[in-house]
C-alpha cells in the first residue's frame, strides 16, 4: 500500500530532518520551510496530500505565530478536507485555541513524543479516511443540517435557484459549508445526473489554473505533453463550482466573462473556439464588492456572477442547530468513540459560545472531546478548554484608563475636547482590532463588533476619510 503524504512545514532544519527520518518509513514527507515556499509548492502539486505537520513560528516572524495561523488557512482554501496538526513550541492556551478554531486538529508541543506524534498522525489519518468513504449523498446533506429559521430560507433559495441557468454566487465565511450549499445547488437541479465538477481558483498559478479551466494545446506551456481538456469542456452540460472566486487572477476574469456570456472560450495554446454549456457556481469568503472597489476583481464579472445570490448563515445564526450539528458528528464518528455527553452547564456553553470557526470548528471540537473523553460525561470546564473563549476578550484595553471619571474630566477641561475624534479613535482601536483577529475577514470581523458588513465597510471608509 502506497504511503500518505504528509506535509512538514517547519523552518527548522534540524527538527524537519529529524522528523522525516522518523517518519519516512509510514509518510511521504515534503519539507517545506516557510508558508511562501509552501504555497508555491502547493500550487504545482497534482494532488495535495491530506495531512499537514505545520509550526507556527514560520519566516519572516518566526517568533510570533501569525504566519503559522495563515498557513492553517490557505492550506485549507488547496484542500478544505486536510487535516492540519500544530506542532510549535509556541504553545500558550490563546495560540492553541485560536489554531484550532481557524480550523487545525490537533495542537502538539514541541519537543514531542515520536511515538506520540505518530499515533496521532494516524488517528487523523484514520478520521479522514472515515469522512471520504461515506456516500455522497450524505456527505451533501450534512452541511445542510438545521431547523432554524436561517436553514430553512437556505434550503428554501437552494430549491428556487436550483434549476435557474443563471450562474449563483454562493457568499459565507470559512467553514460555514459554502461548497456543500454549491454542491446542493447541483444536486437539487435537473442537471443531478450530469458531471459536477470543483475547481479551488486559490490553490493554482494563473497559467495552471487557465489550463484547468480552459485546457491546452500541446506544448502550450512547460510540462504540455499532451492537449488536455479543461474543466468547462468535461463538465459539458453539469456545473462547474468554483471555489474561492476571490482569488482568481485578473487576467483569466476576462476569460471567465466571456464564458458566462456566450459559453465560448479557448484552450491555452489554441485558437480555435470551444463552446461550453457548464452552468457555474461560484463561492468566496472575501466581499467581492470590496474587491472591485480596490481593483482586484472585475466589476463586470462580480455583476454577472451575482445575478442570483446565496448568503451562507452563520453557525451562531443558527440556535439550535448547534445541538443538532453536535449528534450528527457524533453519530459519523461513533466508531471512534465520539459518543460522549454534555453535562447542562456545558450545554449552556456549547450553546453560547459563538463557534467563529463555523461548521468546521465544531466538528473539529467534537472529535477531539471524542478523541479525549470517550463515553465520559463533558464538563464546562472541560469544553471551555477546547474553545476560543478569548475571541473578543482579546482586543487591546490598554486604554481603557481613559474612561474614569478623572481623566475625562481633565480631558473635558482642556478646552479643546473633541467628541466626535474621542469616537472615532475608539472606533478606530476596536475596528482595527477585530479586523486583526479575523484575519482582514469583513464578516467575521463585523461579527465581533455586533453590526453587518455593510454598516462595517461604511465606518471604515469614514475613518480612511477622516486621517486623510
Amino acid at each position: 500500500m502506497s504511503r500518505p503524504g504528509l506535509l512538514l512545514i517547519d523552518d527548522d532544519p534540524l527538527i524537519s530532518e529529524s522528523l522525516a527520518f522518523v517518519l519516512k518509513d509510514e509518510f511521504l514527507v515534503d519539507i517545506l520551510p516557510s508558508r511562501e515556499e509552501a504555497r508555491k509548492r502547493l500550487q504545482i502539486m497534482p494532488v495535495v496530500p491530506n495531512l499537514a505537520l505545520v509550526d507556527l513560528g514560520l519566516p519572516p516572524n518566526p517568533h510570533k505565530p501569525t504566519e503559522g495561523f495563515a498557513m492553517v488557512t490557505e492550506l485549507l482554501s488547496f484542500n478544505p478536507n486536510i487535516k492540519i496538526l500544530i506542532l510549535s513550541g509556541q504553545d500558550s492556551d490563546q495560540n492553541v485555541r485560536h489554531a484550532l478554531t481557524l480550523g487545525a486538529v490537533d495542537f502538539i508541543p514541541k519537543p514531542c513524543d515520536m511515538g506520540l506524534l505518530k499515533t496521532r498522525l494516524k488517528h487523523q489519518l484514520m478520521i479522514f479516511q472515515a469522512e471520504t468513504h461515506q456516500p455522497q449523498a450524505e456527505q451533501t446533506q450534512s452541511g445542510l443540517i438545521g431547523d432554524s429559521l436561517a436553514m430553512e430560507s437556505l434550503r428554501a433559495q437552494v430549491r428556487q435557484f436550483a434549476n435557474s441557468p443563471f450562474s449563483v454566487l454562493v457568499m459565507g465565511e470559512s467553514g460555514a459549508g459554502k461548497e456543500l450549499v454549491a454542491q446542493s445547488l447541483h444536486t437539487e437541479s435537473q442537471r443531478e445526473k450530469t458531471p459536477c465538477l470543483t475547481v479551488n481558483c486559490a490553490a493554482f498559478t494563473a497559467e495552471l489554473l487557465d489550463a484547468q479551466l480552459f485546457g491546452h494545446a500541446k506544448g502550450a506551456y512547460t510540462g504540455a505533453t499532451t492537449a488536455k481538456a479543461g474543466f468547462f469542456e468535461e463538465a459539458d452540460k453539469g456545473s462547474l463550482i468554483l471555489d474561492e472566486i476571490g482569488e482568481m487572477p485578473l487576467e483569466l476574469q476576462s476569460k471567465l466573462l466571456r464564458v458566462l456570456e456566450n459559453g465560448e472560450y479557448y484552450r491555452l495554446g489554441e485558437t480555435k473556439v470551444r463552446k461550453s454549456g457548464a452552468r457555474i457556481i461560484a463561492a468566496t469568503n472575501r466581499e467581492l464588492r470590496e474587491e472591485v472597489r480596490n481593483g482586484n476583481f472585475r466589476a463586470d464579472l462580480y455583476h454577472r456572477l451575482s445575478i442570483l445570490t446565496v448568503q451562507v448563515p452563520t453557525l451562531n445564526e443558527r440556535g439550535e442547530d448547534k445541538f443538532l450539528l453536535l449528534q450528527h458528528f457524533q453519530d459519523f464518528y461513533a466508531n471512534m468513540g465520539a459518543l460522549f455527553q454534555l453535562d447542562e452547564e456545558a450545554r449552556v456553553c456549547w450553546q453560547e459560545y459563538s463557534f467563529p470557526g463555523n461548521v468546521r470548528e465544531l466538528r473539529n471540537i467534537v472529535i477531539r472531546l471524542g478523541a479525549k473523553y470517550p463515553n465520559q460525561i463533558i464538563s464546562r470546564d472541560i469544553l471551555a478548554a477546547e474553545l476560543d473563549e478569548d475571541y473578543v476578550e482579546e482586543i487591546d484595553t490598554s486604554n481603557d484608563s481613559a474612561r474614569s471619571d478623572e481623566d475625562i474630566n481633565a480631558q473635558l477641561q482642556q478646552g479643546d475636547f473633541s467628541l466626535d475624534e474621542k469616537l472615532l479613535e475608539w472606533e478606530s482601536l476596536y475596528i482595527n482590532q477585530a479586523l486583526s483577529l479575523s484575519g482582514q475577514n469583513l464578516s467575521q470581523a463585523a461579527r465581533l463588533l455586533g453590526i453587518n458588513r455593510t454598516t462595517l465597510y461604511s465606518k471604515m471608509q469614514r475613518l480612511r476619510k477622516a486621517e486623510s
